[in-house]
């Protein structure tokens, strides 16, 4: 049987996700009867993923086509989660690469575009959503070809294919049609038909030693540790005992116990699995991703894969409030190792070391989005601590301290354009290029630096009116540039623990805008606002009016208090200044300063100023 392993990359949103679902269900993966034919977004099976309608982990799927097993690796197409894409790229021999016919390439297009010419794959290029009523597919496939330009060092990786598709109606077509309609005959069957003529076979080299690449973990109840990865050459089989390489060195020999293969969305358990095939393995506790299993008579490893470094910092530490321990399962110093060396297992863009000055740990990420995924899973799972204001991460290069810039489009509503440009001037962007969109929109290209685009997404999304969309390419690293000046203003800081009253609350409206409303239950150094001023306000939330029995004009009207603002876990970290930390639970997220009481805070900026 012949195999073929493709990748399916894009920009978020353009249809990914979407189009493999219809691969899986017109090639019969699942029963008539099965809940997956009535589904949408089958391979988002994270609810975080489901929730943020992006890809975050990448996942393998199989579907079987004129007696051709072909393997699907679905990939994020976020650039925060590159890692995911750098660790599983490897496994394929071509890449789909899908873009929207209105929207056209965008940064994170670049981005994975990017890593899959690096890796040799062939390229079937499919200009998606060709329904849409702005779509201009024509101009959408010159753009494209320029990326390529841009992109390729071969000059081979330019004969690529073109397909059109409308992913949501499951049909792809080899010429564009003249005018799309929904009851237009179509299906799947012409890019399945490309998969197998231009997609190299990957089962050859089946009598040559064992050589297996581990590309990803994952574990299961039942078996515990499995790893994930493409047969390089030979075959592996149930019961082999095979050798663990590391870096041309011997890790030690085991034994294969339990044997898997994809088959659509689930594992089937086989006893052995051929040369170009991807095999989940059960059997060896001591792997990590970018280790290869191999024959124990050639212990020879493959090329490890490379990741690029982390770009952003926080650090996640045991929670201090005074609500320690009330909303969360798990909280102690070791608990947050465990739970933090296991996400380093799997998710290798991220790295981790433990925090010299305090008991918590420094935890180096992709971007905010990467680091802020991590934090909402461990909320949800129980666990509660305390994180700092990300910061970039610096290198010295030839003496010089370098820092990460970033390439940042935003695409406005005409209108906006200027408030957009006043935002980014401030940050000391430098504008690469401005050009008109369609609908009444330009989109502004600015370069900058990464610590100035802390916070920026929130700014703008305010100053348009939610109608900002931003995407960022990291860019590299280049000598320090000039700080922005400050742009956030001041906190407001409550100075008494108690449940917030309307009274209070009133008063306090009036030195800003509020982050909680009527009965939130508070502690003396929370953040319960932004206020109007740059410096922080102390206000007393908890105040009650006092009662006597004098009356006067406008006596029993009740207090008007405004709907506060509830940040996100995402706003909340553009949000926090360096003196302030973000307390996260299961149930809560609330801003402090790090120092609570107020007289010690007093103390501490006396200090500083002498």
């Amino acid at each position: 049987m012949e195999i073929r392993n493709i990748a399916i990359i894009a920009h978020v949103d353009h249809g990914k996700t979407t189009l493999v679902d219809a691969l899986l269900k017109q090639t019969h993966t699942f029963r008539d009867n099965q809940r997956e034919m009535s589904q949408e977004l089958i391979m988002d099976s994270n609810d975080l993923e489901r929730e943020k309608g992006i890809t975050i982990l990448a996942k393998n799927t199989s579907v079987f086509y004129k007696d051709t097993k072909i393997n699907i690796i679905d990939t994020p197409g976020h650039a925060d989660f590159g890692g995911e894409v750098e660790r599983t790229i490897n496994m394929a021999a071509g890449a789909i690469l899908l873009v929207d016919a209105a929207e056209g390439p965008l940064p994170q297009t670049k981005f994975v575009l990017k890593q899959a010419l690096a890796a040799h794959l062939k390229i079937i290029l499919i200009i998606n959503k060709i329904d849409k009523k702005d779509a201009r597919p024509q101009e959408v496939l010159t753009e494209v070809e320029n990326l390529f330009l841009e992109l390729a060092d071969d000059d081979s990786a330019l004969n690529f294919v073109t397909l059109y598709a409308v992913g949501r109606d499951g049909k792809v077509f080899t010429t564009l049609p003249e005018a799309y309609t929904s009851d237009m005959p179509g299906d799947t069957s012409p890019l399945l038909d490309i998969l197998l003529t231009e997609i190299p076979n990957s089962s050859v080299d089946m009598d040559k030693p064992l050589q297996l690449l581990i590309s990803s973990i994952a574990s299961d109840s039942y078996v515990g540790k499995l790893c994930i990865g493409r047969v390089h050459q030979g075959i592996i089989r149930k019961n082999q005992q095979v050798a663990l390489v590391s870096d041309d060195k011997v890790v030690g020999s085991y034994r294969i116990q339990k044997l898997y293969t994809t088959a659509g969305l689930g594992r089937v358990e086989v006893d052995e699995v051929p040369s170009g095939d991807i095999a989940t393995i059960a059997g060896i506790s001591e792997l990590t991703i970018g280790m290869t299993i191999t024959d124990p008579a050639s212990p020879i490893g493959l090329p490890s894969i490379s990741v690029s470094e982390p770009t952003i910092k926080i650090s996640i530490s045991p929670n201090t409030s005074p609500f320690a321990g009330h909303e969360g399962t798990y909280g102690t110093s070791r608990q947050l190792k465990e739970r933090l060396l296991k996400e380093k297992e799997t998710n290798i863009g991220l790295r981790i070391e433990e925090d010299t000055q305090s008991s918590g740990f420094i935890v180096y990420g992709r971007g905010e989005l990467h680091l802020a995924v991590l934090i909402e899973e461990m909320r949800r799972e129980g666990y509660e601590f305390e994180v700092s204001k990300p910061q970039v991460v610096l290198k010295t290069i030839d003496g010089k301290v370098n820092e990460p810039y970033e390439e940042v489009t935003i695409e406005v509503d005409n209108p906006y354009v200027g408030v957009v440009s006043e935002e980014l001037g401030k940050r000391k962007g430098a504008m690469l290029d401005m050009r008109a969109e369609r609908g009444e929109k330009t989109a502004l290209v600015y370069k900058i630096a990464s610590k100035n685009l802390l916070g920026v997404r929130n700014a703008l999304l305010t100053s348009s009116r939610g109608t900002a969309i931003m995407n960022s390419y990291f860019l590299g690293y280049e000598p320090r540039g000039a700080d922005m000046k400050q742009i956030r203003n001041g906190a407001l800081v409550a100075v008494k623990a108690g449940t917030a009253l309307s009274y209070g609350l009133a008063n306090a409206q009036e030195r800003g805008a509020l982050f909680v409303g009527v009965g939130t239950e508070l502690y003396e150094g929370m953040v319960i606002g932004v206020a109007s001023k740059q410096h922080d306000v102390e206000v007393n939330a908890t105040k009650a009016k006092q009662l006597t029995n004098n009356r006067s004009s406008g006596e029993g009207v009740s207090v008007s208090v405004t709907t506060p603002t509830i940040l996100s876990l995402e706003q909340s970290l553009d949000f926090i200044d360096d003196d302030e930390l973000l307390e996260v639970t299961p149930q809560s997220l609330r801003i402090r300063k790090r120092i609570l009481s107020l007289t010690q805070r007093r103390v501490a900026d006396r200090n500083k100023k002498n």
